[in-house]
C-alpha cells in the first residue's frame, strides 16, 4: 500500500510547499505530490525538481474545473516531467497533451464537480469508467471515494478495482485513521493520498508537529 503525501490543503498546493518539502525530505517519502492550483508555475517547477532530486515519484492532481484549464494543467505536467498525472475526465485530449512524455495518467472515474470536488456516480458507473480508462491505455484511476454523494466509499473502491483489473488504483482524500487505511487496502486500493489531514493535525490529533503526523501515517500504512 503506497502512501502519497500531497503538499496541499483545501484542494490547493500550500504556498510554502518548497520549505515544507525541505523539512520532510529526511523522511525519505517515495511518493510526493501537489495540485495544479495554489502557487505560481515557477514554484511548481521548483517543487517538481526537488521531488525528482530526492528520488521520489512525483504526482500532480488536476482540480481545475473547465476542460480547457484541465488541458493546460496536463501540458504543465508534460513540461515539468511529472511522473504521474491524476484527475480530469477528458481522457483522450489529456492523453494527447501527454504524448511524448513519460507521464502516466490516472483519470477521475465517476462524475466529479465543484471545488472542493464532490463525486457523483454509482458503483456501476465507476466500474464502467475504469474499464474504459484501461482500454484507452491509462495506468489506472484516481478515485475520490470519500467525496462520494451517491454511493458508499468502499463500494466505489471495490467497483473501481473490478473495472481496472490490474491497473493502479489511487484513493484520494479524507484518509484520517489507520482503520480507514486498512479498509481502503482491503477494498482493493493500491495507494492513498493525504494532504489536509496532516496539515491540520486531524490524522493524529494529540500530536503537534508535521513530522509526527507523517510518522504516524507511515507506520500505520506499513501495518495496514
Amino acid at each position: 500500500m503506497d502512501f502519497i503525501f500531497m503538499l496541499t490543503r483545501g484542494d490547493k498546493t500550500i504556498e510554502d510547499c518548497l520549505a515544507v518539502f525541505d523539512q520532510i525530505a529526511p523522511l525519505g517519502l517515495r511518493h510526493v505530490g501537489f495540485k495544479d492550483v495554489g502557487v505560481a508555475p515557477a514554484t511548481l517547477r521548483s517543487l517538481a525538481d526537488r521531488i525528482r532530486a530526492a528520488g521520489a515519484i512525483s504526482y500532480m492532481e488536476v482540480v481545475s474545473e473547465t476542460p480547457e484549464a484541465c488541458l493546460r494543467s496536463a501540458q504543465v505536467a508534460h513540461d515539468l516531467g511529472i511522473d504521474r498525472l491524476l484527475g480530469g475526465t477528458d481522457v483522450t485530449r489529456i492523453q494527447e497533451s501527454l504524448s511524448g512524455s513519460q507521464t502516466a495518467y490516472f483519470p477521475f472515474p465517476g462524475f466529479p464537480t465543484g471545488h472542493p470536488t464532490k463525486l457523483g456516480g454509482k458503483p456501476d458507473d465507476v466500474t464502467a469508467h475504469c474499464a474504459r480508462f484501461m482500454e484507452a491505455g491509462c495506468a489506472g484511476a484516481d478515485l475520490l471515494a470519500f467525496r462520494a454523494t451517491e454511493a458508499e466509499p468502499l463500494e466505489l473502491i471495490r467497483a473501481a478495482r473490478a473495472g481496472l483489473g490490474g491497473g493502479y488504483l489511487i484513493v484520494a482524500g479524507s484518509i484520517t485513521s489507520r482503520e480507514r487505511i486498512r479498509a481502503v487496502a482491503d477494498a482493493g486500493a493500491d495507494a492513498f493520498t493525504i494532504g489536509t489531514a496532516v496539515f491540520d493535525g486531524s490524522y493524529s490529533p494529540r500530536k503537534g508537529s508535521l513530522l509526527s503526523q507523517l510518522g504516524d501515517v507511515i507506520a500505520d500504512c506499513e501495518t495496514a
